[in-house]
């Protein structure tokens, strides 16, 4: 059932992140499925594929996302509102998320490929503007530092503040807030952030 009723307002300290696996993925495919798969039926699988392997049928792409998950290929932090999934950020390494916008240019202009990459983010309609993008990219911080820490470069949005339409990788002031460091630009409206982030203790 889709539900249409408004949040009540949000404390985003007491809202839990959880890894996408098979446990979590009932909450994050019901996330999905009240935004009708995200961004015209993604279901967030456009960095996993290349140009030719793309099928753009959202069923296709929802079982796509699937099988990554329960084969542990699809990595992201989910961010919960008790049971319900409000919010997820994506990341893995570069062989698992080797398309990006902008490939061409950040291969030439780059060095060495980070340990992770962080590609999208989505917030849940009724979550949006409350301070939960933070709490999700702070969440895959978490899993990459329990994971033993890395390299974790994001290609956010240079906006200046200025509205846009859709914001699916975050916006450089978001990740500023968060210890990146920007790096390079990439295309004309997006950047190059990058993060040493330790290993949990």
């Amino acid at each position: 059932m889709t539900r249409t009723t408004k949040a009540p307002a949000v404390d985003p300290g007491a809202l839990t992140v959880r890894p996408l696996d098979a446990a979590t993925w009932p909450a994050y495919a019901a996330l999905m499925e009240r935004h009708n798969g995200v961004f015209g039926g993604c279901w967030c699988t456009w960095f996993h594929t290349m140009a030719a392997e793309k099928t753009h049928d959202a069923d296709s792409n929802r079982a796509l996302k699937e099988r990554l998950v329960r084969t542990g290929r699809a990595h992201a932090a989910v961010v919960l509102d008790g049971d319900e999934a409000v919010a997820w950020c994506q990341y893995g390494p570069p062989s698992e998320l080797p398309n990006i916008y902008h490939r061409k240019e950040y291969e030439e202009t780059g060095g060495r490929e980070p340990d992770y990459r962080i590609t999208c983010l989505f917030v849940d309609k009724r979550y949006r503007r409350s301070g939960v993008s933070a709490v999700a990219v702070q969440g895959v911080l978490d899993l990459v530092a329990a994971a033993g820490g890395g390299v974790v470069e994001a290609y956010p949005h240079a906006n200046q503040g200025k509205k846009v339409s859709v914001l699916y990788s975050g916006t450089r002031a978001l990740f500023e807030r968060a210890g990146f460091t920007y790096d390079r630009p990439k295309g004309t409206r997006n950047c190059v952030m990058s993060r040493v982030v330790g290993p949990a203790r």
